[in-house]
């Protein structure tokens, strides 16, 4: 059969990740990239975004790579990034709210403003980018939000202060969503994954193999959305092998 009557059909995914630059949000960005699929991004640093367009385009794959400076805390901005994604892709089959922040300390003494800093950049930010996004989710075969979470979503740690505050909230985001979600088809998972290297543990004096590696984290992800339509995973825990630090 000649080659010119030979059709086929690929289907590219879009996928938004929010803070996706560097990180679990970086590597669960590659991730599907690597796969095949178009992917937008936002980060609030020129040469973290630059970086990651780079690595992205070494991989030689067709795919389309939107990123996008954005301070995912500020409204504005998020709206800014949902019309980018709206406009590139039409249909959005994957939202992944993975922007956030920590800052250590302990309630009873952290300065005023702390706890509105976290809770607009862990918790109002997947809010808003869910609310904006979803009407273009109705008409993906495969649509999944996936809520970046943390073990401080379910378990308080000393100096865990304001972000354990707010990483609870998004967890209970996450559930009110998936509850929200069921009859429209659309899949909800929280993913809460314990110490992971990231910038966050830059300088920190611990053997490599004590914590996480991102790319574990990525391909959980991955993997949780290649179920078939009647099974969604509710919530993945994921801690490292010796346990929490």
């Amino acid at each position: 059969m000649p080659l010119d009557n030979i059709k086929i059909h690929l289907y590219y995914m879009n996928i938004v990740i929010s803070g996706a630059s560097k990180g679990i949000g970086k590597a669960i960005a590659l991730k599907f990239i690597k796969e095949g699929h178009n992917v937008a991004i936002c980060g609030r640093n020129d040469a973290s975004l630059e970086a990651f367009r780079s690595e992205a385009e070494r991989l030689g794959v067709p795919s389309k790579v939107i990123t996008f400076k954005a301070d995912i805390s500020n409204r504005k901005e998020v709206i800014a990034f949902a019309d980018v994604c709206i406009t590139q892709f039409g249909v959005i089959d994957v939202l992944i709210n993975n922007a956030g922040v920590f800052f250590p300390g302990r309630i009873t003494e952290e300065e005023d403003g702390k706890l509105e800093k976290l809770i607009e950049t862990n918790l109002y930010s997947a809010y808003h980018l869910t609310r904006d996004i979803l009407p273009f989710m109705k008409n993906s075969d495969k649509a999944h939000i996936f809520n970046i979470c943390s073990i401080a979503s379910i378990t308080a740690y000393p100096n865990g202060g304001s972000y354990s505050i707010s990483k609870f909230a998004l967890l209970g985001f996450s559930k009110v969503l998936r509850e929200e979600l069921k009859a429209k088809g659309i899949k909800v998972t929280a993913v809460l994954p314990g110490a992971t290297w990231s910038d966050s543990w830059a300088g920190i004096d611990l053997p490599f193999e004590r914590l996480m590696e991102a790319n574990d984290i990525a391909d959980l992800v991955w993997n949780t959305y290649q179920l078939g339509p009647s099974a969604v995973v509710e919530e993945i825990i994921i801690r490292p092998l010796e346990g929490d630090l």
